[in-house]
């Protein structure tokens, strides 16, 4: 078998894009593991090849008119809870931002504080249930970098991921290990002007 051929490179991208889709794996790198052995190779897809399929998967197990109409949902909600954050330089990122949502995306909010008590206050006092805390920390370019994260239900069953970061990174943009490009991110404004002119758009490279 030719493990580079790109009949093959789609079929381990598809069968890792599942095993994420349907949760039996969580991160990419598992997922691209399993379904390399699945098909008895050591070849791994690019994480932008796997996207790809899980986003045909999404449509294809949702439906492209419920998919968009709860995309605007989740980012009115994301709206919400950036107008509840407002102090803290919220930035909407992950599926929601991206409009490339599925059954199990969360809305995503980065926040720039150094009192990540402050920020849990302010969600408690506007009554969202909070379901988990936790501290994370990464090694990026030889840097260790920590970052509280609060994980919260909101009104309408949806759930979110608040990211608590140091106020100095809140200049920086990092690199989308998925797409390759640099998260950008919504703010509240750019949000808002999104909602009223083109709420389903979408910011993946092209």
């Amino acid at each position: 078998m030719n493990s580079d051929s790109p009949s093959v490179r789609r079929k381990i991208a598809k069968e890792a894009a599942s095993l994420l889709y349907f949760r039996v794996e969580k991160e990419y790198k598992q997922a691209k593991l399993r379904a390399a052995k699945t098909f008895g190779t050591h070849f791994l897809p690019t994480n932008l090849e796997v996207a790809i399929e899980l986003d045909k998967i999404a449509e294809e197990n949702e439906g492209g008119q419920k998919r968009q109409e709860r995309l605007i949902k989740m980012r009115r909600e994301a709206l919400k809870l950036m107008q509840i954050l407002k102090a803290y330089k919220p930035l909407l990122i992950g599926s929601v931002w991206r409009g490339t949502i599925h059954h199990e995306s969360d809305i995503d909010i980065i926040v720039y504080h150094d009192e990540p008590n402050d920020v849990l206050k302010a969600l408690n006092k506007n009554n969202l249930k909070i379901t988990q805390t936790e501290w994370l920390t990464v090694t990026k370019k030889g840097k260790r970098k920590g970052s509280f994260h609060i994980h919260a239900e909101i009104p309408v069953k949806e759930k979110a991921e608040i990211k608590v970061t140091s106020l100095e990174e809140s200049g920086s943009k990092e690199k989308c290990d998925i797409y390759g490009d640099k998260i950008t991110g919504l703010r509240m404004k750019e949000l808002e002007k999104l909602l009223r002119e083109n709420p389903v758009q979408r910011f993946i490279p092209s």
